[in-house]
């Protein structure tokens, strides 16, 4: 994907995790016990973060272009999605199952940290 790709996903998955966190804080507050809400608020946490990490990735797909700050961007993609929509699913369906797919979901987004410095490092 193209560095402006990368801005385009990052920006539009920042928009979600504003609009994620905005219901968690109105539509939730009082629908889902304080504990559940938490979960939710973590979700929202790991999401946003990740959102401004494709915004690093699109900066660095411009500078560093390869495998590594695609495999970065790719990896945070997959993790917010994975990390996060698991959170958001088991808190508005109950399926506590789902908390078992979650770090999977951390896995990668530790994998697009690595995959990011990997980028950095082979141009370095």
């Amino acid at each position: 994907m193209s560095s402006s790709g990368w801005m385009v996903l990052g920006s539009f998955l920042g928009a979600c995790g504003v609009a994620l966190g905005a219901f968690g804080a109105h539509a939730l507050k009082t629908r889902v016990d304080p504990a559940m809400l938490a979960v939710f608020d973590t979700g929202v946490r790991y999401h946003l973060t990740h959102a401004v990490a494709l915004l690093a990735v699109a900066w660095a797909a411009e500078r560093w272009p390869g495998f590594w700050s695609a495999a970065a961007g790719w990896s945070f993609a997959a993790g917010i999605v994975i990390f996060s929509g698991s959170l958001y699913v088991m808190v508005l369906t109950g399926a506590r199952w789902l908390g078992a797919v979650t770090p999977l979901g951390g896995l990668l987004l530790i994998a697009g940290w690595c995959a990011l410095a990997l980028a950095a490092l082979r141009h370095a």
